[in-house]
């Protein structure tokens, strides 16, 4: 009987973030942080609409690093972009949403 209930205990945890968890990043140190912080205050604000976060970071980014950013915020999507050399970010958030920032010339 105690092994029965050892054996229900063996079932992996789901590890949920909870703060950013940079995967690729080859931005300045500054744009890098003002990208991080904006995502995590986008995410948190527009919890159930990533199309506003995604707007919100988009244009934050626009205003202090010029013009010709793109952001995609979601979950379980796959990209392949054309991006300007030190202006690419890709992090999740909360477990599974994913944020990737870039610029193109």
């Amino acid at each position: 009987m105690a092994d029965d209930a050892a054996a229900t205990n063996l079932a992996p945890e789901k590890v949920i973030h909870t703060y950013p968890l940079i995967r690729h990043s080859d931005m300045s140190e500054e744009m890098r942080i003002e990208a991080v912080e904006l995502s995590v205050t986008a995410c948190e604000k527009f919890s159930q609409n990533n199309e506003l976060a995604a707007r919100m970071v988009k244009e934050s980014m626009d205003k202090k690093f010029g013009p010709a950013f793109h952001v995609v915020v979601g979950e379980s999507y796959g990209f392949e972009v054309t991006y300007e050399c030190t202006n690419m970010c890709y992090m999740y958030f909360g477990g599974n949403q994913a944020i990737c920032i870039w610029k193109c010339s």
